[in-house]
């Protein structure tokens, strides 16, 4: 399993709080990189087929969001202090994903986020 830094993760030694995000399931399509936002902020540049990652957050509110630069999703979550919610997030193939990739080279891939129990 790969682990993934997250920006500016060096300065925080040890966090009130931290999201972890999973990139791990056997239904993701393995292609394309996902985009890590939090808070509107770019923590992760490339979260891809086998890597997890750490964030250190503060307690609070906060907007998750993933995004593999065809499609979106935004989670938004409450984080108590100690907290370490886990999510799993899955690059999904379309109707006429395949159809497109093998005429046009590319076609449109959907990205998910849920809780990773």
């Amino acid at each position: 399993m790969a682990s993934v830094t997250p920006h500016g993760s060096e300065a925080q030694i040890s966090p009130a709080a931290q999201i972890t995000i999973r990139r791990t399931s056997p239904d993701d399509v393995q292609l394309r990189q996902i985009v890590v936002k939090l808070d509107g902020k770019r923590v992760v540049d490339e979260l891809m087929y086998g890597d997890t990652v750490t964030i250190p957050v503060t307690p609070g509110r906060h907007r998750l969001r993933v995004d593999n630069t065809w499609n979106w999703k935004t989670l938004d979550l409450d984080v108590a202090p100690g907290d370490h919610p886990k999510f799993l997030t899955i690059n999904r193939a379309g109707r006429f994903t395949w159809f497109l990739v093998g005429t046009l080279g590319a076609g449109p891939m959907y990205v998910s986020i849920q809780p990773d129990l």
